[in-house]
């Protein structure tokens, strides 16, 4: 089985789904092949289309296999290489780091519309709407609550790095560019996701 994948990506500046199995295999230890497709472009779709069945970044080829959606590309390459320990060892540590990875999969919408990713922008939020604030709230709650049960071992929400930390940093990004309220366990955590080597790549090639 080779270790060489190729992910098709969109716009490091803006694409927040495809920063997440990009990191995942990055911290996979995997060798990454990137096509980065611009965004926001009359011809966009059709350039990912003709790597991706669902017209969207990203997508990822991996022997002859082609695998579109972020969760479903990280759960790939959690059961083919799972000597990366891409998911926690414990069944409960690891269930509970599904459901985070799900509930951020298909949740936080608030955050989403008026948030979104911006890489190289700095626009502190003043005024949060009450949707935007109980999103906010949750993933403050989340980060926390994963922290203290499963967090030792290391910085991340279950101690070592795992899909659920690549689902929630574009969350972290976000909470840098807009200065979204966090509590102190959030911030160390924030902190960590920053100071990952491919976080700050994948930064530094976003201007």
């Amino acid at each position: 089985m080779t270790r060489d994948v190729t992910l098709i990506i969109g716009t490091k500046r803006f694409s927040s789904w495809s920063l997440r199995p990009w990191l995942a295999a990055k911290m996979a230890g995997l060798n990454v092949t990137e096509i980065e497709i611009t965004l926001r472009q009359p011809d966009t779709k059709a350039n990912i289309l003709v790597h991706s069945p669902s017209g969207k970044v990203p997508c990822l080829i991996h022997d002859g296999l082609v695998v579109w959606d972020s969760l479903a590309i990280c759960e790939y390459l959690a059961e083919t290489f799972p000597e990366a320990g891409l998911w926690p060892t414990d069944p409960a540590a690891r269930a509970v780091a599904r459901a985070v990875s799900a509930e951020m999969h298909s949740g936080f919408v608030a955050l989403r519309n008026a948030c979104s990713m911006d890489m190289c922008a700095h626009i502190p939020m003043t005024e949060l709407a009450d949707d935007l604030a109980t999103d906010i709230h949750r993933i403050n709650v989340i980060w926390e609550d994963c922290r203290a049960r499963f967090g030792d071992g290391g910085p991340f929400l279950f101690g070592e790095f795992s899909v659920a930390d690549a689902m929630f940093a574009p969350v972290v990004s976000r909470f840098t560019t807009y200065d979204l309220p966090v509590n102190d366990v959030g911030r160390a955590y924030c902190q960590a996701v920053w100071d990952l080597a491919p976080m700050q790549e994948w930064k530094a090639a976003s201007v």
